[in-house]
């Protein structure tokens, strides 16, 4: 591993992930999608991140900020760059892929 790999590596370790889910009510979708991404946090970032759900039935002017079209939504605000994921956050190597915890790789490597 390059020294440029291994510091961004350990900037990544220093990072609070800042993650908010988008969402429509209690849904069956949206409790799974929290559920998903909890579990997922817990194994992958555990301590180092912040989930703020925003319920669009309560607030939906908050949409047109990260331009959300579908729900439940996932933002991956810090670290740079914001990331969007769609769905219930079932598909983990997904999403893994998607917050760039993990390269579509890594993930082909795996039985």
């Amino acid at each position: 591993m390059s020294t440029v790999e291994q510091d961004c590596i350990d900037e990544l370790d220093k990072c609070v992930w800042n993650l908010r889910l988008y969402v429509a009510g209690q849904t069956p979708k949206s409790i799974r999608a929290f559920d998903n991404l909890r579990s997922i946090c817990e194994e992958h970032l555990a301590g180092k991140y912040t989930i703020e759900v925003i319920d669009l039935t309560v607030n939906p002017q908050l949409a047109q900020g990260d331009q959300i079209l579908a729900l439940p939504t996932l933002v991956r605000k810090l670290p740079p760059p914001i990331k969007k994921i769609i769905g219930d956050l079932s598909n983990t190597e997904r999403v893994l892929v998607g917050l760039d915890l993990r390269s579509a790789d890594d993930c082909k490597k795996e039985p």
